[in-house]
């Protein structure tokens, strides 16, 4: 289907448009392979965990009746009944009026109900004095307090951190379902662009998308791989794409600047066996012709050829994007996105209309917000990329921002 070039479209629906995308299957891997992946169904709870109480510290098992309004200067005295090891289940039970010393991570006799740290007793000849008051559950890990067998322990989307390994190795879950890694093949296009390695001649420039559009498709958790660079001829750039096809989950095509490599870009796609071109145009400065196309149902997305215009449109669109394939429930949500306050520097202008990724420098100031810089420059240029600390969004419905006013800078 063919679109008139620039039937722009806004970002949110830009983004409804790769939701349709169904997230990618799903693999099983062991524990220790699953870091940085995402999970592909809900897990239910095996157990409780913990399992039974335990203690959060080194301290003595008892009831905290038995030590109601106790203090340094009227302590309560209970008899030490016994001493719990960590690595067993205590086999008695604790009466009114007695207490048992426990390790951290010990499980509670029956009877307990709280832990009295070592530091608020003192023991004298089998007895307990006990200086603090405590409330039921107090130093406790209780049942299930972690997790309830049967419930969701954790959901689909979620990103396996650390702590949700860990909680899965608790659970004693060797292995999980997580979504693949997306495989993303990055082709770039023009007959002025020549590899990093070549002496370009004039009027030619060296290809910097292949390499930055991949380590960013990394740094979403995908895998990349680059495929070279590809010619202003129809003939040679759907064969690449179809070369392409074959092996990748989503296809990144960089556009050449020559006359016309655009609507070479959209004929070469339009040329594919059940492709459709979905969107030609997304109201996004820099960044404004970007491509998406669905080739018998793998994404392809054809970002403009400018190294700056590419490299936001990978961070506001294409990034979460990939993440949203690999299975993350929140990819699109702009609160993901690592953002320090700060005051800008001076007026900045923006065109309503389209929302402006503005880069930014920062400029640290004791005691206050720091001071964001506007970094005005062609989309052709590193130098703007390189004295940048983030980019500042202005909304596609503002003319621009005041000298002084809050605003959140997206860390890059």
């Amino acid at each position: 289907m063919e679109q008139g070039f620039f039937q722009v479209l806004s970002r949110a629906a830009f983004e409804d448009l790769l939701r349709s995308f169904p997230p990618l299957a799903a693999e099983t891997l062991p524990l220790d392979q699953c870091l940085g992946r995402v999970l592909a169904h809900d897990l239910a709870a095996p157990e409780d965990l913990p399992p039974r109480p335990r203690s959060c510290m080194d301290g003595y098992a008892l009831r905290a009746r038995d030590v109601f309004g106790s203090s340094e200067s009227a302590p309560a005295y209970l008899e030490i009944a016994g001493e719990i090891a960590v690595d067993r289940a205590p086999d008695f039970e604790l009466a009114a009026g007695t207490c048992a010393r426990i390790p951290t991570g010990g499980v509670l006799p029956e009877g307990a109900d709280a832990v009295l740290m070592v530091e608020h007793g003192h023991e004298m000849s089998g007895t307990l004095e006990a200086r603090k008051s405590l409330a039921p559950g107090e130093n406790v890990m209780l049942g299930g307090e972690d997790a309830r067998a049967g419930d969701v322990a954790l959901a689909a989307g979620t990103l396996l951190r650390v702590p949700e390994l860990g909680l899965l190795a608790a659970l004693g879950v060797a292995e999980i379902a997580v979504r693949r890694r997306a495989r993303v093949a990055v082709l770039s296009t023009g007959n002025e662009v020549v590899p990093p390695g070549a002496t370009p001649r004039p009027g030619q420039v060296r290809d910097v998308n292949s390499l930055a559009l991949a380590c960013l498709a990394r740094e979403a958790g995908a895998e990349a791989a680059t495929l070279g660079i590809a010619p202003d001829r129809l003939e040679a750039l759907r064969a690449a794409l179809l070369a392409a096809l074959e092996t990748s989950d989503c296809v990144l095509l960089s556009g050449g600047s020559s006359v016309g490599s655009r609507d070479l870009t959209v004929a070469a796609l339009g040329s594919l066996p059940d492709s459709e071109i979905l969107a030609h145009g997304v109201a996004l400065s820099p960044g404004k012709p970007t491509i998406l196309a669905r080739v018998g149902g793998t994404p392809v997305l054809g970002l403009p050829g400018q190294v700056t215009s590419a490299q936001v449109v990978m961070l506001v669109l294409v990034q979460p994007f990939l993440r949203h394939l690999m299975g993350r429930a929140d990819a699109f949500d702009p609160l993901q996105r690592p953002v320090r306050p700060a005051e800008l520097a001076r007026n900045l202008a923006s065109k309503p209309g389209r929302e402006d990724y503005v880069r930014v420098r920062l400029e640290p100031r004791g005691g206050a917000l720091p001071l964001a810089h506007p970094l005005p420059g062609k989309s052709g240029l590193l130098k703007t990329l390189l004295q940048a600390q983030g980019l500042v969004a202005v909304p596609a419905d503002r003319e621009g921002l005041y000298a002084g006013a809050a605003v959140d800078v997206w860390l890059i």
